[in-house]
């Protein structure tokens, strides 16, 4: 008598019944910053930022929410003006302050 063979079993340890789902992570949303500077966001570049302590593209982004090409126009053309002093020249990150009453 030959014996017959035992079906094989149905899941194999679990393993490929339940596939594990990853989370997907947050997604942060595509920010919506000025690509063209009007009259109300230069005047407002021209006004606020030679106050601040440290100026550089990213905050110029950051508070003003314009583009980072359009921040960097800004940076030159405030720099041009004499109304802010350079303190680092790194690559393409440049960090400005604004001019004290004192001069160095």
């Amino acid at each position: 008598m030959a014996k017959a063979k035992a079906p094989p079993p149905s899941s194999s340890g679990g393993k490929a019944a339940k596939k594990k789902k990853w989370s997907k992570g947050k997604v942060k949303d595509k920010a919506q910053h000025a690509v063209v500077c009007d009259k109300a966001t230069f005047d407002r570049i021209m006004k606020e930022a030679p106050t601040w302590r440290l100026i550089s593209q990213s905050i110029l982004i950051e508070r003003l929410k314009v583009n980072g090409s359009l921040a960097r126009v800004a940076i030159r053309h405030l720099e041009k003006e004499g109304l802010i002093k350079r303190i680092v020249h790194r690559s393409s990150q440049l960090i400005y302050t604004r001019l004290t009453t004192a001069s160095d």
